[in-house]
């Protein structure tokens, strides 16, 4: 007999986890539902209890469902999580994202698509390793493009990955614009394909939106798929090894223009690979430092139990910088004093578009 999954449901609202449960005790798997009305007693639970899958509010007292997630994170790292949310200010949507939340689902989005929902649940209850695209099922972005194109459909991709945001506009089976940071159409298009991981969900279709893409869905992604090609098998020859290793490079130059910073670095743990930095020649003295400011947030955070890191920032007269864990590395980026606006939301973009 196959083992049942556990799934924690966690929500202020009673009658709202009433509702939960009666949705979730229908799923095929037929998982055990647990359910808890606080922080507190969801986490007992997961001390006690092989939860498989988390499904958190985030409006909640004293403990608030970002505050949960940080320590879910941390001290359960291979449980699944879920936001069900009534928030719908995409703020929140971003900071759960950037947590390394699974999906985030509106409430009333719930209650509208309730077997869309269900089926992203089972597909999060039988995945054990986290690549490709988190959705229905996990997937690679060409397969569900091909799936919605081939099905005639008509909806609105969101694309997520972390911070990132890329939006794909398909419509009775043709896609017709896409848009992500800084691009739209079809440089749009094979900069979100690129993506390794992320998490999509379908929105409303948008009948009325402007048309930019021109080519057919089948044209575009086998062009996509010829240069993944050439990016991942280069010719041994070390003229064409070192010409897609200056492409690389220049990429990265390109996004450090283009978001306004002045240099990167960014610092593999101790004993695994050496620094990788753009924009400036301090590159061991600013991984040291990197490392050592990093250990020492870890510490604090463990001390205060406050989560993990976040974000560290300083300044002088003439630059403020940032630093950052991203994976299982951390990264410095320098700023102009004169930007301002957004610089947590800023580095995190182009930290995520420094791996993609």
């Amino acid at each position: 007999m196959d083992k049942r999954h556990k799934i924690l449901v966690l929500d202020d609202d009673s009658d709202w986890l009433a509702l939960c449960r009666d949705l979730l005790t229908a799923v095929p798997s037929r998982p055990e539902i647990l359910t808890a009305n606080t922080a507190k007693r969801a986490l007992a639970l997961l001390e006690t209890e092989s939860v498989r899958l988390l499904i958190c509010d985030l409006k909640m007292p004293r403990i608030d469902g970002l505050q949960m997630l940080a320590i879910v994170r941390r001290q359960f790292p291979d449980v699944r999580t879920i936001v069900l949310s009534g928030l719908e200010d995409e703020s929140y949507r971003s900071r759960a994202y950037a947590l390394g939340v699974d999906l985030f689902w509106l409430k009333t989005e719930m209650q509208r698509n309730s077997k869309l929902f269900t089926e992203c649940l089972e597909s999060l209850l039988g995945r054990d390793q986290d690549v490709g695209f988190r959705g229905i099922q996990s997937k690679s972005l060409m397969d569900i493009i091909q799936m919605e194109c081939l099905s005639r459909s008509s909806t609105v991709l969101r694309i997520t990955r972390g911070p990132l945001v890329a939006k794909l506009w398909i419509q009775d089976g043709e896609l017709i614009d896409a848009e992500t940071e800084g691009a739209r159409g079809e440089a749009a298009f094979q900069r979100a394909l690129a993506w390794k991981t992320g998490t999509f969900e379908n929105l409303p279709a948008e009948p009325e939106r402007e048309r930019t893409i021109q080519k057919p869905i089948n044209a575009l992604l086998l062009e996509s798929a010829q240069n993944m090609d050439e990016a991942i098998n280069p010719s041994e020859e070390p003229d064409l090894v070192e010409s897609a290793s200056h492409r690389k490079t220049m990429w990265k130059l390109s996004q450090l223009t283009r978001e306004g910073a002045d240099f990167v670095v960014a610092v593999p743990p101790e004993g695994q690979g050496e620094p990788e930095a753009l924009g400036t020649q301090s590159v061991a003295a600013f991984s040291q430092w990197t490392r050592h400011t990093a250990e020492i947030a870890r510490r604090l955070g463990d001390r205060l139990e406050a989560g993990p890191l976040l974000h560290v920032t300083g300044h002088n007269q003439e630059r403020q910088v940032l630093m950052l864990a991203h994976g299982d590395r951390a990264f410095l980026i320098g700023w102009p004093t004169e930007v301002t606006e957004n610089l947590p939301e800023k580095s995190r973009k182009l930290v995520a578009s420094w791996d993609s």
